[in-house]
């Protein structure tokens, strides 16, 4: 089974690259990230076309997710637990029937947390300690879970092209890279790292200063598998060729592949 996430930074502008990636890649699972869009403006048509289920978790301008899947999903959920408040659209989870048993895939757009000085921050942090006792809770199933989506976090210096130009940003702060550990010490595996232990594994490039073209890039797009997925990983990679596309999402594909037996 082939998982993938993607942050298409606005679904209907993208909708042609997202569209020609379904169709190079064929994933069966497909996790899309700041979707931009409400609900009922889902361009879901076109991509039900190529035979997938459709369920998203939209919000208008700003945040959203979707989940796309040519199994049909036994049952989903919006929203991560823990604060009632939180309105932000950045959550969605949803699981498959496989011959082995179940499957459970959450899609998530863990907030920027930028200025770091403001309360951005600590909503980041509180957020990623929700998405812990997320993942506490769903190991307990003892079935294969895939944590995917823009995490927003730079995990190690291996990560970034030039660790000092990040040292005072969310996304690589110490307790941002503190919490990210703590999530992976509850026995999750990196996915691309379980791959290749290369730098320059980078997944966002940034649309100023010439970024893409100097491969100023940063690995923030993670698929994160629980030790029942991790035995059953194949391969993994990064589609950077996607972030060369005319009006392409600074966000490229990242994908896995699964043997479920």
């Amino acid at each position: 089974m082939r998982i993938a996430t993607w942050n298409v930074n606005s679904v209907r502008q993208r909708l042609d690259h997202l569209l020609a990636w379904l169709q190079e890649r064929a994933p069966d699972i497909v996790c899309l990230q700041e979707i931009k869009c409400v609900d009922e403006a889902f361009p879901r048509e076109p991509i039900e076309a190529l035979g997938y289920h459709v369920e998203t978790h939209g919000q208008k301008t700003f945040n959203g997710v979707a989940l796309l899947s040519k199994i049909r999903l036994d049952h989903h959920s919006r929203g991560l637990d823990g604060d009632d408040g939180d309105l932000h659209a950045r959550f969605i989870d949803g699981e498959v029937s496989h011959r082995g048993g179940a499957l459970r895939v959450a899609c998530l757009y863990l907030p920027n947390g930028n200025p770091p000085d403001t309360e951005k921050y600590p909503y980041k942090i509180k957020w990623m300690e929700r998405l812990s006792d997320y993942a506490r809770k769903q190991l307990k199933d003892e079935q294969p879970l895939v944590l995917a989506g823009d995490f927003n976090v730079i995990p190690s210096a291996d990560d970034v092209y030039n660790p000092a130009a990040w040292a005072g940003d969310a996304l690589f702060l110490p307790k941002t890279r503190e919490r990210f550990r703590a999530l992976l010490d509850l026995g999750f595996t990196d996915a691309i790292r379980a791959a290749t232990d290369a730098p320059g594994q980078y997944t966002f490039w940034d649309y100023q200063g010439g970024a893409w073209p100097k491969n100023n890039g940063i690995r923030i797009d993670h698929l994160l598998l629980s030790p029942q997925a991790a035995d059953r990983l194949v391969a993994a990679g990064i589609d950077r060729h996607v972030r060369g596309w005319e009006k392409a999402s600074d966000h490229v594909p990242v994908w896995i592949d699964l043997d479920l037996g």
